[in-house]
């Protein structure tokens, strides 16, 4: 019997093809997460930040990509992790 791992699996949006992390975060009700795997500098996660997207800092785990934990306003301003934000395709451009 194989087991499938925990905590997300890097994939490709079937949408834009932008590399992207889902992974379900939380351990009651959990949120389906998907993020770009690009990390963030502060500034633009400032702005990338808005009431629909969050920020998602990006820990080291046993297997896997990591764990996926939300950016709190009280998250350490000297976190030594990668920041995503939730993906959002780029517009598309009509010719």
């Amino acid at each position: 019997m194989t087991t499938r791992p925990r905590g997300g699996a890097d994939s490709r949006c079937p949408a834009c093809r932008a590399p992207i992390l889902r992974q379900l975060v939380g351990d009651r009700a959990a949120l389906k997460v998907t993020a770009d795997l690009t990390p963030l500098t502060p500034e633009q996660q400032a702005e990338a930040r808005g009431p629909n997207r969050l920020i998602w800092c990006l820990r080291p785990g046993g297997t896997g990509p990591g764990r996926l934990v939300w950016l709190t306003p009280w998250h350490p301003a000297d976190c030594p992790h990668p920041h995503l934000a939730d993906h959002r395709c780029p517009p598309t451009t009509l010719f």
